[in-house]
């Protein structure tokens, strides 16, 4: 993840927290009610993990919903920091490492809830990487552990014109990405023009993300003994809500 790593911090931790076009307080509350509409119910105790956390969106929502404790995990050491200002007395721990190595920080069978939103997903390098997360995420939980996967359905390739899409304008900064497809990954390129007087000046960087298809993740997930109990679009994303079983399911 070394490239989106420095996309990250050469151009797009600056802006993330303005890309969500929401004041913060918003922004979780607006993540509270979807992790509830995704099953993720209020605690009032167990242990939760936020892959990808960046500036805490649902880090925060986590521990608002009552966990006790909250492990936010991300490599943006700026967007950490954003998190580290913003989570007052929150039981929020705050990890900077890949969040491949989220088993690491765990003991396993211990883990209420997995989140993975954002479209983090897709900023792994490879498919392999998508199934060991998988797979990890099974052994972290405890029997009726929850993981949650938001992600951006790049499967079906946009063409001309369609591939520019518009993020977020105001008077001082414009965003737009362009998407440049190949057969297992797409190259994003994010322009941002950000005024200064009355001088505009572009900074540009790209990354990759993979081509994940919805219906191969809800697979490989029951594959793995998950009971996939969402799998549907939700705004410009789509959401998969998968449970560990109580009770193993037999080989």
């Amino acid at each position: 993840m070394d490239r989106v790593t420095r996309h990250y911090e050469d151009l797009l931790a600056a802006h993330y927290t303005w890309m969500s076009g929401l004041p913060l307080t918003e922004k979780v509350a607006e993540q509270k009610a979807l992790l509830k509409n995704l099953g993720i119910s209020p605690k009032a105790s167990g242990v939760a993990i936020d892959l990808g956390s960046g500036p805490g969106f649902q880090s925060l929502a986590l521990a608002e919903l009552g966990y006790e404790r909250v492990l936010a995990i991300d490599t943006s050491q700026a967007l950490l920091d954003e998190l580290a200002a913003a989570k007052g007395d929150r039981p929020i721990e705050i990890i900077g490492a890949d969040l491949r190595a989220f088993a690491d920080f765990i003991s396993s069978g211990t883990v209420n809830s997995i989140v993975c939103m954002g479209d983090t997903l897709t900023h792994l390098e490879s498919r392999s990487d998508v199934s060991k997360l998988f797979l990890d995420a099974f052994e972290a939980l405890a029997p009726g552990g929850r993981l949650v996967l938001t992600f951006r359905d790049l499967s079906t390739e946009l063409t001309g014109l369609d591939r520019f899409l518009p993020v977020r304008a105001d008077a001082d900064r414009i965003m737009l990405c362009v998407l440049d497809y190949g057969p297992e990954t797409v190259t994003v390129s994010d322009l941002i023009h950000i005024r200064n007087g009355d001088q505009w000046t572009l900074h540009k960087s790209s990354y990759q993300k993979l081509r994940i298809a919805p219906a191969s993740v809800a697979r490989e997930l029951a594959d793995y003994g998950f009971i996939i109990e969402r799998d549907e679009p939700i705004g410009r994303m789509h959401a998969i809500s998968a449970r560990k079983p109580i009770v193993a399911k037999e080989a």
